[in-house]
């Protein structure tokens, strides 16, 4: 018996499925599972109508997450161009250079309160370096720092 109007099945895609219009700005795992063919053959006016969008709405935008990443891997091939990195210790590193870049700017804000002023200088910045870092490492950070100041 050929199907009804109603029933007619798409063209052969050679086992793919079809991809609807909708479903190409989906992403590409979501996407796949669509193409899966269906297990039951249920009727054509049993399945939900997709809802129209409302005309207002956009799509979220995907916030960018800043990191260091790029500036500690420039330095890694400066020290040693041989030398890779994973992404778990790049992550630990950039977590460390946020953490030391807290403590630092925490610190340098307290000691402009201290001396009332409302602006945080290099002198702030070196005495909260001396005041972090313990004994032989503030001297190397403080001296680092001075080159470039």
């Amino acid at each position: 018996m050929p199907p009804k109007s109603a029933e007619k099945k798409p063209a052969s895609t050679g086992g793919k499925g079809t991809i609807s219009p909708a479903s190409t700005s989906k992403p590409r795992f979501l996407r796949a599972i669509d193409r899966a063919p269906a297990k039951s053959a249920a009727p054509a006016a049993e399945k939900k109508e997709k809802k129209p969008k409302a005309e207002g709405t956009r799509k979220v935008k995907k916030t960018r997450k800043e990191t260091y990443s790029s500036y500690i891997y420039k330095v890694l091939k400066q020290v040693h161009p041989d030398t890779g990195i994973s992404n778990k210790a790049m992550s630990i590193l950039n977590s460390f250079v946020n953490d030391i870049f807290e403590r630092i700017a925490t610190e340098a804000s307290k000691l402009a309160a201290y001396n009332k002023k409302s602006t945080i200088s290099s002198r702030e910045i070196q005495t909260a370096v001396r005041l972090i870092l313990p004994g032989e490492l503030a001297k190397h950070a403080v001296s680092e720092g001075t080159k470039f100041v």
